[in-house]
């Protein structure tokens, strides 16, 4: 042993290797693959929960056609079209109308939407067992649940505002019902229209019929934009394709009839409100003529009878020709300057006077003016009586031709509402198809196995990356400074029998002696003798070797009991010490005792000492010898001592000098001592016997101890000025799939 700390290796190198080996990954995962196909179980259990416990989803489908513009004015004349106008509808614009409250509140009201049924007596487990639950139907009659103490019909429940959105309670009591909501209580009579007065106001219901007695059904009155919001929810209107006017609406529930029903009564709400739509202009119109024609009738009469009058009074007057001709053409201005007055009007129902048409027509009513004004001129040197004749007659000519007109345009009108409707035009209702959309349950457990899996194998790579584990030699190398001077494969024989109770013989020149681990021992032994000599080796009889390991379960009491016999092979006299005195089970690779052995050795002189020193009980008690407490194995050249009682203080047992002579004594009988001593991380023997030792090992476990133990036990066994000569790789698996296992492919040993 050299307990010189300058010598003391240092780490190689502390640098990772950050490169991914896919291969190592894949070690990994098939090492967890238990995780794996636990994770991928439970993914597909709950998938198929998931699957039975959701209500299946049904979907309807209506298609809409929205035409550019009406075409029922414009066949009819071109004049009629200018009246009316014309109007220019989008697509797009129409679906974002359809999900209106305009659209929707009549639907919501007509089939009461607003209420909502639900039994609060199913649990997630009848969910699972049923696959599907029954939910509400709405009709214009009332809203319909069954259930399976019966069915619950209700065809009106209003509340006031303080009333919305909370539950109520509806249960059966004999003839009547009783609604609770847990702080008012008020009692009717099925059948029958009630009127409440609650605390947060008025309360209107009629229940036609409920389940068994004692058989609670919970409803609410919910809000206008809570029905409406949940309606768009399920709702999708877009446009078919590009620009093609075709709108397709689509419904989703856990109804089918359910959602058939509310989806044409949206088809038909919104076509309705279309229709009413495309004849608002035209009923303006006719709104407006209406008004006019009574007093242009008015007109025109009072118009006729002062004409008549005037020639009843001076007879017939003969106009010559140039007052005929300028006669005609200012009839004729009249007639355009009423007609442009009439255009006037009706457009300023709807534009203002900055409107281009509206300009458009004062500047021709500007130009009339001022030719009627230049004839008028003329006309006024005509004689008095010729004048007024002219006039006379032209007032009733003009009324006559208003009046005809609007009469005419008016008449025209009423036969284009009759047969006008709006752009909207219906291409298909929705039907029920009763083929449930939702859940796929095959995709639905296919992605919960794959989703369990892939947690299974991130859990899996995790706890790899997280406990980094004893694999790579040179990278145990490089990390701790520390030679592998042997890697031991694993036994299957061996693997195999240690499963059997019945079989407690774990020596390998017994059960697997033709193995390739049983020659790793082998070199093992060879190295220890030739591969690191110490100084002043020659000057003791005995080499004392040092097997220990940085935590339990990593096969120190294996490589003691297997490497003291192949020591023994060469005829060399070895002693096994069992130094582990608290946990140590190397007796049972022997087949021997625990008792009679170390602690009790050490004990037993501890008690003399302190015997001595009672005067009263001086010379009562002799010591037994060393050679007591030394038994004689089943194998030829190899003793044993064994790890004892269960001391209290077992480090401070080591710590006596009487352990130190202990070791000076045994060294003088035998060739090797070879001792097993505890965990560096468990406890702190090792330090203590590491000052006895010209070898010290570690012993770590092939891809089942952590890296970082490890090192840690190798800085605190430097730390007490104890070198670790060499580590031993313990339990190495080999396989096509192991990355490592070309550290040891080349041991070979009679197979046959």
């Amino acid at each position: 042993m050299s307990t010189d700390s300058k010598n003391l290796s240092k780490p190689i190198s502390q640098e990772d290797n950050d490169d991914i080996d896919l291969m190592a990954l894949l070690l990994v995962l098939l090492k967890g693959w238990k995780i794996v196909i636990f994770f991928a179980v439970l993914g597909l259990l709950i998938g198929i929960l998931y699957s039975r416990y959701v209500n299946p989803t049904y979907k309807s489908d209506a298609l809409i056609q929205i035409e550019e513009n009406s075409q029922g004015i414009a066949a009819l004349g071109e004049s009629i079209s200018e009246l009316v106008g014309s109007e220019v509808s989008k697509a797009e614009t129409e679906a974002e109308l359809i999900r209106s409250r305009m659209i929707l509140e009549p639907v919501v009201n007509l089939l009461h939407l607003r209420i909502r049924l639900s039994d609060p007596n199913i649990s997630a487990i009848d969910k699972i067992k049923s696959n599907s639950i029954d939910t509400q139907f709405n009709t214009p009659e009332g809203v319909l649940l069954k259930t399976e103490g019966g069915q619950i019909q209700v065809s009106q429940f209003d509340v006031s505002q303080g009333y919305l959105n909370q539950s109520f309670t509806l249960t059966r009591s004999g003839p009547g019902f009783l609604l609770s909501n847990g702080f008012d209580d008020f009692k009717g009579q099925i059948g029958q229209a009630h009127k409440f007065n609650g605390v947060n106001g008025q309360i209107h219901i009629m229940v036609n019929d409920l389940p068994a007695t004692d058989y609670p059904i919970n409803i609410v009155k919910q809000s206008v934009k809570a029905t409406t919001d949940a309606i768009n929810s399920s709702l999708s209107v877009v446009e078919r394709g590009q620009k093609t006017g075709i709108i397709q609406l689509s419904m989703t529930g856990t109804n089918q009839q359910q959602v058939t029903a509310i989806l044409n009564q949206i088809v038909i709400s919104y076509v309705n409100q279309n229709q009413s739509r495309g004849t608002e202009e035209t009923t303006k119109t006719l709104a407006f003529m209406e008004t006019q024609i009574p007093l242009l009738k008015q007109k025109l009469e009072d118009s006729e009878a002062v004409f008549n009058e005037f020639r009843k009074k001076y007879g017939t007057i003969d106009v010559g020709q140039e007052a005929g001709i300028l006669l005609g053409e200012n009839a004729q201005i009249d007639a355009q300057l009423n007609e442009l007055k009439l255009k006037k009007a009706d457009l300023t129902t709807y534009y203002t006077e900055e409107h281009p048409l509206v300009i458009q027509i004062n500047e021709q009513l500007q130009v009339l003016n001022s030719r009627k004004q230049e004839i008028d001129n003329t006309i006024a040197g005509l004689p008095e009586i010729q004048r007024e004749f002219l006039k006379l007659s032209e007032d009733t000519a003009i009324n006559r031709e208003i009046y005809l007109t609007l009469l005419k345009n008016y008449e025209q009108l009423k036969i284009v509402k009759a047969g006008q409707g709006g752009f909207a035009r219906i291409i298909d209702l929705p039907i029920s198809t009763f083929n449930a959309i939702a859940p796929k349950k095959l995709q639905i457990m296919t992605l919960a196995l794959l989703l369990g899996a892939m947690l299974g194998a991130i859990l899996v790579l995790l706890r790899s990356l997280l406990r980094n584990l004893v694999k790579d030699p040179e990278r145990l190398e490089a990390k701790t400074g520390i030679p592998v001077i042997a890697t031991i494969p694993r036994s299957p024989l061996l693997s195999r029998l240690s499963k059997s109770k019945k079989s407690a013989d774990r020596m390998l020149a017994h059960v697997d002696h033709n193995s390739l681990s049983y020659e790793a021992i082998k070199s093992l032994r060879t190295n220890l003798m030739f591969g690191m000599p110490k100084e002043g080796l020659t000057a003791r009889s005995a080499k004392v070797i040092l097997i220990t390991g940085e935590s339990p379960g990593v096969g120190k009491s294996f490589i003691v009991a297997n490497l003291s016999e192949v020591f023994a092979q060469l005829n060399k006299k070895i002693l096994v010490i069992d130094a582990d005195m608290r946990l140590g089970e190397l007796h049972k690779m022997f087949n021997m005792s625990q008792y009679n052995g170390l602690a009790d050795y050490l004990m037993q002189d501890n008690s003399r000492l302190t015997q001595i020193d009672n005067i009263q009980k001086d010379n009562a008690v002799s010591n037994l010898g060393i050679a007591d407490f030394i038994h004689p194995t089943a194998m030829d050249h190899i003793d044993f001592i064994p790890r004892g009682k269960h001391p209290h203080n077992p480090a401070s047992l080591l710590m006596n000098d009487n352990f130190g002579q202990l070791m000076a004594e045994l060294k003088s009988q035998y060739d090797y001592i070879i001792i097993d001593s505890p965990p560096v991380l468990a406890a702190s023997d090792a330090m203590v016997l590491g000052q006895y030792a010209d070898k010290v090992l570690m012993v770590t476990r092939y891809d089942d101890s952590i890296e970082g133990q490890l090192v840690y036990a190798v800085k605190q066994m430097n730390k007490s000025n104890i070198q670790v000569d060499g580590i031993i790789l313990n339990d190495v698996q080999q396989g096509l799939m192991s990355k490592y296992s070309y550290h040891y492919n080349y041991a070979y040993g009679n197979n046959q």
